[in-house]
C-alpha cells in the first residue's frame, strides 16, 4: 500500500512539472519585409527543474536547419544568414523567444523552439512548440509632415527644412514633394523625403505636399494632408540717442576755436607758440597767446595808467 501511494505521489508530481514547463507560443507570425518580428516561446519556471539546453530549428522546402541553440557553452548561431538578425533573451527566465530583425523573404518557413530541462535526478523533459511564420511586403501608408525646429512661420534668411514621413511599408519608400499653385496645378520641388531652404525667402511661402510610395502590389501613391509655410520678414532694430549723447557727440567732434590776433606794423601777427583750452559750457575754446603781443599790451596800458593820473 505504501509503495503504490509514492508511485501515485511521484506521478502527481511529475504531471504538475510538465504542466509547469509547457511551452507556449503563437501558431502563426505575419512579418513585414525588411521589418522585425518575434516568435513567442514562454513557460513557467518550476522549482527542480534547470533549463539544459534551448534551440530554435527552422524547415523550409522539406529542409531542417537548426538556427539557434543555447548550452552550457553559451549562445550559437548555426546558420551564417541569420547571423546578427536573431537573439533570445539572456536574462529572462522562462522566456525562450526568438526576435528576427530585417525579415527576409526567404526568412518564411516553420520554426520549432525546443526546450530541454533536466530535474534534480538527472532526469530529462523535452517540450517543443511550432510557430508559421510569413513575410510579406506592405504598401507605404499616408506620410505625415514634420516641420523643421522653426515650425511652418519662419524668418526671412533662416534655415528650414520640411520632412516627409511614411510609418508603415516596406522599404525602400521613395518620396517627392510638391507645392501648391493658385492654378490648382502642383510643381515637383524635390525628390528627397526632406525639403530644404538653406535661406528661405518670402518668395517660398505657400501650401506643400509629399507624396510616398514603394514597389509592392499596383505601387499605390499616398499622398499627405497639405501644409502651409509662412515667411515674415526679419525685425530690424532702430537704436535713439538722448540730447545729451548728441551733445556730447558734437561737442567731441567739432571745437570752435577763436583767436586773439594783434595788427602791429600794418601786419597781421599769428604765433603757433602756445595753445590755452578752456571750456565755456558749450564747447571748448582755444586762445592761441603771443608773448610779444602780451608785452606790448602791458606797456600800453602802463603808459594809460600814466597819462590817467595826470
Amino acid at each position: 500500500m505504501g509503495e503504490v501511494v509514492r508511485i501515485l505521489v511521484f506521478v502527481m508530481a511529475f504531471i504538475s512539472c510538465n504542466a509547469l514547463l509547457d511551452l507556449s507560443g503563437v501558431h502563426q507570425v505575419k512579418g513585414t519585409w525588411m521589418g522585425s518580428t518575434t516568435l513567442p516561446c514562454t513557460y513557467t519556471p518550476s522549482e527542480g527543474f534547470t533549463e539544459q539546453m534551448l534551440s530554435w530549428r527552422m524547415e523550409r522546402d522539406y529542409s531542417t536547419s537548426t538556427i539557434f541553440r543555447r548550452d552550457d557553452s553559451g549562445d550559437h548561431i548555426l546558420l551564417s544568414r541569420f547571423r546578427d538578425r536573431v537573439s533570445v533573451p539572456e536574462h529572462s527566465p522562462g522566456d525562450a523567444s526568438l526576435l528576427i530583425e530585417n525579415l527576409e523573404i526567404p526568412d518564411s518557413g516553420h520554426y520549432t523552439c525546443q526546450v530541454i530541462w533536466r530535474s534534480k535526478n538527472n532526469s530529462l523533459i523535452t517540450k517543443e512548440v511550432t510557430t508559421t511564420v510569413k513575410v510579406v511586403k506592405v504598401a507605404a501608408t499616408k506620410p505625415v509632415i514634420r516641420a523643421g525646429e522653426l515650425g511652418l512661420t519662419v524668418p526671412a534668411g533662416a534655415r528650414t527644412s520640411l520632412t516627409c514621413v511614411a510609418s508603415g511599408g516596406s522599404p525602400p519608400i521613395s518620396y517627392r514633394w510638391f507645392r501648391s499653385t493658385p492654378g490648382g496645378k502642383a510643381q515637383l520641388q524635390s525628390s528627397q523625403a526632406e525639403l530644404v531652404w538653406d535661406s528661405v525667402r518670402p518668395s517660398d511661402a505657400g501650401k506643400y505636399y509629399c507624396e510616398a510610395e514603394n514597389r509592392v502590389g499596383a505601387g499605390a501613391v499616398q499622398q499627405s494632408d497639405a501644409v502651409e509655410l509662412m515667411v515674415r520678414e526679419p525685425l530690424y532694430e532702430v537704436a535713439f540717442h538722448s540730447t545729451a549723447d548728441i551733445t556730447r557727440l558734437e561737442t567731441d567732434v567739432e571745437v570752435p576755436v577763436r583767436y586773439l590776433q594783434k595788427e602791429t606794423n600794418s601786419k597781421t601777427e599769428t604765433s603757433n607758440d602756445t595753445f590755452t583750452m578752456k571750456n565755456n559750457g558749450h564747447g571748448s575754446i582755444c586762445i592761441r597767446k603771443n608773448p610779444e603781443y602780451e608785452n606790448l599790451m602791458n606797456a600800453m596800458e602802463s603808459e594809460f595808467e600814466i597819462e590817467k593820473n595826470y
